[in-house]
């Protein structure tokens, strides 16, 4: 989606309108999320979050720094100011924003269902009857098991997607659900590509799925949400957004919504 050159302007002195921070803080889940964000075994962090990360702290002309938390505490930590802004694939659903505020979002994925290779494709309440779906706490895939699934299989959370993705190859559970993208993910890689292939995308439902992957942010940070939002306008129309999005995916992952 192109974007008008008059917003691309309107984002340029947005931008240069707001104070600039000593540092601005950005916190990311402490496990590896490929390809939106990994940590190497030099401890440098990579991937399509944190490229764009670094366009809009350029863009924002801001001395930027990571701080990983576990996912289930990553609220908690924004809230106790441990950092700035949540950057890790957090999307904007009602229920959060009751607690904490969010930027315009940054990209938009399906929910997915993932299952052996010869288990019956499908991703509705009578497809997984009787069935054990693997899911993260915490995440907006397990307020929908709860509203969708709970009275025909049964849920069985992880800390992490890659201990639901080992349980899944093993036999233990019957399916994983989760982002299309990281899942896709697991089902290229060695552990996945032999064992396992997509059930399906669940039918949206925008209240618990919300409406895209946003930067999380304390509600009274309303000058760094400006100065955030601002900037990705200007990633998004310059040709920064889509240079990057090229390095880690063959498709448009901002999404129609």
């Amino acid at each position: 989606m192109k974007l008008l050159p008059t917003l691309f302007a309107g984002a340029a002195l947005a931008l240069s309108a707001v104070a600039a921070q000593a540092e601005v803080r950005f916190g990311v889940m402490n496990e590896s999320y490929p390809p939106f964000f990994a940590k190497d075994a030099s401890g440098e962090w990579h991937g399509w979050e944190i490229d764009l990360m670094n366009a809009v702290c350029a863009e924002m002309k801001e001395k930027c720094s990571i701080v990983d938390i576990s996912w289930d505490g990553l609220i908690p930590a924004l809230e106790s100011k441990k950092f700035d802004v949540i950057w890790s694939s957090m999307s904007n659903t009602a229920e959060r924003s009751k607690v904490i505020d969010f930027t315009d979002k940054y990209y938009n994925t399906p929910s997915t269902l993932i299952g052996p290779k010869d288990q019956k494709p499908g991703a509705t309440a009578e497809d997984v009857k009787g069935k054990t779906i693997g899911i993260q706490v915490s995440t907006i895939q397990s307020e929908y098991y709860k509203k969708y699934f709970a009275g025909a299989a049964e849920e069985k959370t992880y800390q992490t997607l890659d201990e639901a993705f080992q349980d899944l190859a093993s036999g233990r559970i019957d399916y994983v659900f989760g982002d299309s993208l990281a899942l896709d993910a697991f089902l290229k890689s060695d552990g996945g590509k032999d064992c396992c292939a997509k059930m399906g995308d669940v039918a949206d439902d925008k209240e618990i799925l919300g409406a895209g992957v946003s930067g999380g942010l304390r509600k009274e940070d309303t000058e760094l949400k400006a100065k955030l939002n601002a900037a990705i306008a200007v990633v998004r129309a310059n040709g920064q957004y889509d240079a990057i999005t090229k390095k880690y995916f063959d498709f448009d992952i901002y999404g129609a919504k």
